[in-house]
């Protein structure tokens, strides 16, 4: 017998159950925080709880699967159920699966587990509701209780009602916070000192930039805006005149080869960034798509922290490439397999960094089942953009690291008793490697002067004149200007790079293999963020541009931010919203008891209202 739930079936109850008079937002009756919680039926899905119940309670049902998402939330949607209906005397079995395919729900079911091994998942995520409960209707009904009119006047509006939660208050601080300072941050000019230098017989050229050394004329300098550069122009040009006619000199230079390796596998998390920056789509379209190649069984499960694969997968991660060898009718992915054939990549992935069991909670990293193909002709193009983005970065890794060379050189220029230093660092890509399948990338070379130039065909030529230079070697001057650079403002986040910084506690980290090293706890989970974005837009505290996904604040949020902030700060704070996600993760985990976290939740709902 096969039955299902349609997402939630049951839900908390609202204060009025409790008591009539909660009907009304009243201080004195804050804060409110049950011994008992109670639960009832989501009356437009009564019927579908009714059908459950008959086959949950029949006779001759002797033992349930319980095959809802394998997650925290899939958890609690069943453990609702069979509360409400008080299940007893059978057997329950939990099915844990990674993929829709045949093979691993016929695998889930075999080597089901005892529901009870479960308990501590169903702990947590029954302590997350009440969580969000308590906050919520606590600190919703005290903020508006106090503060209510006065916003509602400066808005215009009759009344308002102002929402709080523990993650969308952290997040709208996180996207006031971040406007606020693009809006008060004041552009500031200064110059910087570029120098040619080369042969000018032989007609080679190459530049590289100033900066203050120990040994610099210009050290401790009031006219120094940075170690780079001046306050104002004429100090610079005046700079310049001074190391007129002076000798330079190759003080040192540095080759190395470099190697680096495919990025890590995507997460649900990496993906959404990912597609956002593409598509320019919401990370709650990305995960709708990704949810649908699941359920096509094209993909393995999408609402997943992991980016890597685990030991047992890696050991049969063949399958998967074959069935794409097989299934896949795309030109350029078989183009890719080809290569990987004809010059016999290794698909061991066993002691690479794309294999590791420690690093993997609930699910492996989102990879390509290698199965469903029967499904992608009728997808949409958008949707079949996202799967073969998500095939590709799969089959970067085993592709070899793409190698470069790299030249570093340090010219020294005499200034009487001192010595200024210029520097330029330039590296050519002698191998593409796995920049081949993610074409993203550029292979090209680059000459570093400073990091917003544009390759031209000069400064690929000077590579080669860097990497001809000898240590110690007299070079000429050809020239030397001033550059004018200024300070940035902060970029604003957009719904993907949103993602990620809520992914590390509020913190954007550009560096993807940073990202993942300091990787702890994040603000909610993969399974929530993109609804959390969603509800701000929704209730009008955010404003999500369609054609570039950037984030801004509505005057709405502003004024909510601001109560907030001048209330109860610490719910603007991404730390403090992180530990309770990890509180949540160590009763999962057995690390603490559910009385300890409640007992510390009631406390902070008790404090915060008083």
């Amino acid at each position: 017998i096969i039955t299902w739930c349609v997402g939630h079936l049951v839900t908390m109850s609202y204060p009025e159950k409790y008591d009539e008079k909660l009907k009304f937002w009243r201080l004195d009756t804050l804060p409110f925080i049950p011994e008992e919680y109670k639960y009832e039926v989501i009356p437009s899905v009564q019927k579908q709880f009714n059908t459950i119940q008959s086959l949950l309670t029949r006779e001759d049902v002797s033992t349930i699967y319980v095959a809802t998402d394998s997650g925290r939330e899939g958890e609690y949607i069943y453990r609702l159920v069979e509360q409400m209906i008080g299940v007893k005397n059978k057997d329950r079995k939990r099915v844990w699966i990674d993929s829709q395919t045949e093979e691993e729900i016929k695998r889930g079911i075999r080597e089901a587990k005892e529901l009870d091994e479960y308990d501590s998942l169903a702990d947590s995520a029954y302590l997350r509701a009440k969580e969000d409960y308590l906050i919520g209707i606590n600190f919703s009904r005290l903020l508006t209780i106090i503060y209510g009119r006065r916003a509602a006047k400066e808005l215009d509006q009759d009344k308002i009602s102002i929402s709080v939660g523990r993650v969308m208050t952290c997040v709208l601080g996180m996207v006031v916070s971040r406007e606020r300072e693009i809006r008060n941050f004041v552009k500031v000019p200064y110059y910087k000192i570029v120098g040619e230098f080369g042969n000018k017989e032989e007609n080679k050229y190459f530049k590289a930039e100033w900066r203050v050394t120990d040994n610099s004329s210009k050290k401790d300098s009031v006219k120094l805006y940075n170690d780079t550069g001046f306050k104002k122009e004429q100090d610079a040009k005046a700079f310049i005149m001074e190391l007129k006619d002076k000798k330079a000199t190759v003080k040192e230079i540095k080759k190395s080869k470099q190697k680096e390796n495919a990025p890590l596998l995507f997460n649900l998390a990496e993906i959404q960034n990912e597609c956002t920056k593409r598509f320019k789509i919401k990370p709650d379209e990305t995960l709708e798509i990704i949810q649908n190649l699941y359920e096509k069984k094209l993909v393995t499960y999408p609402r997943t922290d992991a980016r890597v694969i685990s030991t047992a997968v890696a050991k049969v991660i063949t399958k998967n490439l074959n069935g794409i060898a097989k299934g896949f009718k795309d030109e350029e992915i078989q183009q890719y397999l080809k290569k990987m054939s004809q010059e016999k990549y290794s698909t061991d992935l066993l002691k690479t960094k794309y294999v590791n069991d420690s690093k993997i909670t609930d699910h492996y990293a989102l990879i390509p089942t290698g199965q469903g193909f029967e499904n992608y002709d009728k997808l949409p193009d958008l949707q079949k953009n996202v799967y073969r983005l998500i095939v590709k970065r799969f089959l970067a890794i085993f592709y070899p690291p793409a190698e470069y060379n790299k030249v570093s050189v340090t010219i020294e220029v005499e200034n009487g008793q001192n010595k200024e230093e210029f520097s330029c660092s330039g590296k050519v890509c002698l191998n593409p490697g796995y920049l081949e399948v993610l074409k993203g990338k550029s292979t090209e070379s680059t000459q570093n002067v400073d990091k917003t130039q544009e390759n031209t065909d000069d400064e690929v030529d000077s590579l080669v004149i860097l990497a001809e230079l000898k240590k110690g070697k007299e070079v000429d001057v050809i020239n030397y200007e001033t550059k004018e650079a200024q300070t940035n403002p902060p970029t604003r986040y957009n719904s993907g790079s949103m993602i990620l910084a809520m992914e590390n506690a509020g913190k954007l980290i550009e560096d993807e293999e940073l990202r993942e090293q300091i990787k702890g706890a994040g603000i909610g989970t993969s399974a929530t963020r993109a609804e959390i974005m969603k509800k701000l837009e929704r209730i009008q505290y955010i404003q999500i541009n369609d054609k570039t996904q950037i984030i801004t604040p509505t005057q709405k949020g502003e004024i909510i931010y601001d109560i907030v902030n001048n209330s109860m700060p610490d719910m603007l704070n991404p730390k403090l919203t992180a530990s309770w996600e990890k509180g949540l993760d160590m009763v999962a985990k057995k690390e603490i008891q559910s009385d300890e976290f409640m007992g510390k939740l009631e406390k902070y709902i008790q404090n915060s209202t008083d």
